[in-house]
């Protein structure tokens, strides 16, 4: 019988280490690693219970004092653990310190979470392991007690699988309000997409008008506008193409509406529609570039539906001398901007550089043009200016300040904002069935940014440093969704390691032969001296 319960002793050490073993190496199996975990547990204090008499002997004589002691330092090291993991459980603090903070959330994600008024559920349907989600889940939990993450194994989970229709894993069904939203992967981007579309309870729609030689956001070439079309539907918003002379209005459905480097001027009709459509509290995003010859003709329309808005746009080009460009892989002439004072929502929080290829000046009208009062948004250096005579710059292709000539010196604005009250706007649409009304709705106003760039936001400027992000805040400004504009989740960054042939040979020669060699050597000389 003794010799029974001494087994009883082993056997429990060996179910809590199976428990850990098996905790490690499938953490997916909840419930029999913990069974054997209770288990191990109460065959250990089965066995401690039939040890009773010979736990009693060691607090008699004299060793009753040195086993309190003991005791003691035992009780207190586990009150200080104990309390060491009561405090981490409810003072959670994470420190990320990769360069591109891939292990975070991003900022406009936390906005997102920190607006949650109800509770979200994600439901990650997956194969395999857990592990590889938690990781990256566990962000949204830590960042928002509002949501709860469930993991669910497709093989095991097939009645629920099949009831949200899951196709294809990693796939995570976010539930708010009654409401569902699928992504089809575990990455940030559309985890978040699926968020704000539940939300916000509607996509916004943002048209890009064509027929002019605007950039089209179907077009993957370099100067084509399909990379920022993508961008913005990971934002919530549907991207449509829109040809006003043949619709002949804007549609119903639009919050934003595009104009992106046109090479014409547009009809007096054209112009008409954009009036009436502003009039109405619409939206406009206007980015024109520089006359691309001396020679080409204004785009007189244009220009002057910014002037009705307090906004100038000059009949130059701005030229930067102070060689930031080449740091960011551009042109040592390529204007580099930064947002202007006292700041905008647009470039709330934005600390990121931006560059713009070939840029005229935009500049507000000092005191506004009837009511319409606009705001700097973006501004060169002071190392640049605007450069006023054009035939000269494309004959010669070199240019210095002369501002007794009408250059303007720097720094130079680039983009300009105006917002307005519109009190002849409709009303907003009604919610579709099931959807809760937004709350605290903002009131309709008419908004304009001007830009004297398109070509930052193509497909080859976009990846700059902070174009993508300036685009979409404008965009997210326009459509009157401030809470939105933030810096958006980054790609991690790809740092491979770059050797020459002698270094690689150096490397080899190094890890295969100097370091074994040394520690041989330092083998023998301890034997040596013990011998």
């Amino acid at each position: 019988m003794k010799r029974i319960l001494g087994l009883l002793g082993w056997l429990g050490v060996l179910l809590v280490v199976a428990a850990v073993v098996l905790r490690i190496l499938y953490p997916d199996l909840h419930p029999y690693y913990r069974g054997l975990a209770m288990a191990g547990l109460v065959v250990t204090a089965i066995y401690t219970l039939s040890q009773w008499r010979d736990i009693g002997r060691t607090f008699q004589g004299k060793q009753a004092k040195y086993g309190s002691v003991a005791a003691s330092g035992v009780a207190l090291v586990l009150a200080i653990l104990v309390g060491i993991n009561w405090i981490s459980n409810r003072q959670n603090k994470r420190w990320d310190l990769t360069a591109n903070k891939e292990f975070s959330l991003s900022e406009q994600t936390a906005k997102i979470l920190g607006g949650l008024t109800r509770p979200v559920v994600l439901h990650v349907f997956y194969t395999g392991s857990s592990e590889q989600h938690r990781a990256r889940l566990s962000e949204y939990t830590y960042q928002s007690s509002q949501v709860t993450v469930n993991y669910q194994d497709v093989n095991r989970e097939r009645l629920l699988a099949q009831k949200y229709t899951i196709t294809t894993v990693p796939t995570v069904i976010v539930e708010y309000d009654g409401r569902t939203e699928k992504a089809t992967s575990t990455d940030e981007q559309a985890i978040s997409n699926a968020l704000k579309k539940l939300t916000e309870g509607r996509v916004k729609k943002i048209y890009f008008v064509e027929g002019h030689g605007e950039h089209d956001p179907t077009n993957s070439d370099p100067n084509g506008y399909n990379g920022i079309a993508d961008s913005l539907k990971t934002d919530n918003f549907d991207v449509a193409k829109l040809n006003i002379g043949q619709t002949g209005k804007v549609p119903d459905d639009a919050t934003v509406v595009v104009i992106a480097g046109p090479t014409i001027d547009y009809l007096a009709p054209e112009l008409a529609i954009l009036r009436a459509y502003l009039g109405k509290g619409g939206k406009i995003a206007l980015l024109l570039d520089p006359p691309s010859k001396a020679a080409t003709p204004p785009l007189a329309g244009l220009l002057a539906l910014a002037k009705e808005w307090g906004i100038d746009v000059g009949t130059d080009m701005v030229i930067d001398n102070s060689g930031v460009g080449q740091q960011i892989g551009m042109g040592p002439n390529v204007p580099i901007a930064r947002p202007a004072a006292p700041g905008h929502a647009i470039t709330n929080q934005f600390r990121l550089a931006t560059a713009f290829p070939i840029a005229r000046s935009v500049t507000p009208v000092e005191g506004g043009t009837s009511g319409h009062v606009a705001q700097r948004v973006i501004e060169t250096s002071p190392d640049s200016w605007a450069e006023a005579d054009l035939k000269d710059l494309y004959e010669t292709m070199k240019a210095a300040p002369d501002l007794k000539s009408g250059d303007k010196p720097g720094p130079v604005g680039i983009m300009a904002a105006v917002s307005a009250p519109a009190p002849d706007a409709p009303a907003p649409p009604t919610p579709a069935p099931g959807t809760p009304p937004p709350a605290d709705a903002p009131k309709p106003e008419t908004r304009m940014v001007v830009v004297g760039d398109s070509d930052f936001a193509a497909n080859d400027p976009i990846n700059i440093s902070g174009n993508r992000d300036l685009f979409l805040n404008m965009a997210n400004w326009l459509a009157q969704q401030e809470d939105l504009i933030a810096i958006r989740p980054k790609d991690p960054d790809n740092r491979p390691l770059a050797v020459t042939a002698d270094q690689a040979q150096m490397l080899f020669y190094f890890s295969m032969l100097i370091m074994p060699l040394l520690l041989f050597a330092n083998g023998v000389r301890i034997w040596w001296k013990k011998r």
